[in-house]
């Protein structure tokens, strides 16, 4: 089977051509002083793009190794944990915690919601011990995002670090880690930054690096091993293993794409496509899976799957009949989700995905208004076009 014609998943993304240019640069030593001048170069711009003065670490691997290498740093067995639930991926950290040893108190909302600030001061209130919050900022599978504006000062204030899954949201919506008080902050170069899925640049705090500083059985000599990259990169200027050298070049070339264009554009071009997803599925009289617009993430349109069918049905006839590729909600509900996340929140993705998910519904016999959901979307990439040029 060959690929999809159009992907527009929620991660692994569409890449642009210069990253892909980029990855096929030959492979050369790591030391190699070429290298070592990149690699400090791409910390410098992962950590422009992050908005940080924090030290920025570049893990090798898909960013669930950075949650991993995180979560083992900062956890004693013992410690007590306030893990915030909102979707699939806070529930999976939650599985994590207590499987490191921690004491865990999860507050959870359902999967179609966001937790508040309010009910985050209340339960650091209500447990002044916790040492460690740890929260995902645009929870991917269910299309919704949690307020860590507000989380990351409360947390500070009771004297906890923050530990923040911002995977799908870098990029793509606004993040201000060091502004926010965050400490720990974990992104992926394969969603909003149109990049490989297998580096992740993440940030570290100094407070962030006194916690884990008081885990004895913080991992060394390990590939999830932050201390390592402490000990032996930040300070020593060397490596703990060998980096795979292509997808560091695949992530500069992400960074200096979103940079050169700007940041602020590019956060502006994934609220046009969301927000011409959004009306366009609306139009079309579908129900979109968040309890509401206000909780939305930018990145990735999140709509319920009518009555009578499945997710897998929909997706499989979208990809099957019209070669466009989109994601299910990884067990977050019976839903489907379109991506727009870097190259794919430009142009007219946002309408082919809208388009495909119509038409199949149609096929799939569900009564839509496939005509007014892309006037809808259209509407509003022409309204934004107007305003200031193309998104």
């Amino acid at each position: 089977m060959r690929p999809a014609d159009f992907t527009l998943s929620a991660g692994p993304t569409t890449v642009p051509a210069e990253v892909m240019a980029a990855m096929g640069r030959p492979i050369i030593y790591h030391y190699d002083p070429s290298f070592i001048e990149t690699f400090k170069r791409t910390c410098e711009k992962s950590a422009e793009v992050f908005g940080t003065k924090e030290d920025v670490i570049l893990m090798q691997g898909e960013a669930v190794v950075g949650l991993e290498a995180a979560g083992r740093a900062c956890v004693r067995p013992g410690m007590k944990v306030l893990n915030l639930i909102s979707g699939v991926f806070g529930k999976g950290m939650s599985d994590w915690l207590k499987m490191w040893g921690a004491d865990v108190i999860d507050l959870a909302v359902p999967y179609n919601d966001a937790v508040t600030s309010e009910a985050v001061e209340k339960a650091l209130k209500e447990n002044p011990a916790v040492e460690l919050v740890t929260v995902v900022h645009s929870e991917t599978p269910s299309g919704t995002l949690n307020p860590v504006a507000e989380i990351g000062p409360l947390a500070r204030a009771h004297g906890a670090v923050t530990l923040v899954d911002c995977v799908s949201s870098l990029a793509g919506m606004p993040f201000h880690p060091d502004e926010w008080q965050l400490d720990i902050c974990v992104a992926g170069a394969q969603k909003c930054l149109s990049g490989p899925p297998g580096i992740t640049p993440m940030t570290v705090s100094k407070e962030a690096w006194a916690l884990i500083d008081k885990n004895p059985g913080a991992p060394r000599y390990s590939f999830v091993a932050l201390l390592d990259w402490r000990e032996i990169y930040l300070k020593g200027g060397r490596f703990p293993f060998t980096p795979s050298v292509s997808d560091v070049f695949g992530l500069e070339a992400c960074l200096d794409w979103v940079l050169e264009q700007g940041l602020e554009r590019a956060i502006a071009q994934h609220t046009i496509a969301a927000q011409a997803c959004r009306e366009g599925a609306k139009a079309m009289g579908l129900k979109l899976w968040p309890k509401s617009e206000a909780i939305m993430s930018t990145c990735t349109t999140a709509i319920a799957v009518p009555e009578g069918l499945t997710d897998i049905q929909v997706r499989n006839h979208v990809r099957e009949r019209y070669g466009v590729q989109i994601s299910a909600g990884q067990n977050a509900g019976n839903l489907i989700r379109i991506g727009h996340m870097g190259v794919t929140a430009r142009s007219l993705y946002p309408v082919v995905g809208l388009s495909a998910v119509g038409r199949g519904l149609t096929d799939l016999g569900v009564k839509v208004d496939l005509g007014a959901g892309v006037e809808a979307a259209l509407e509003v990439i022409s309204a934004a076009a107007s305003g200031g040029g193309r998104n």
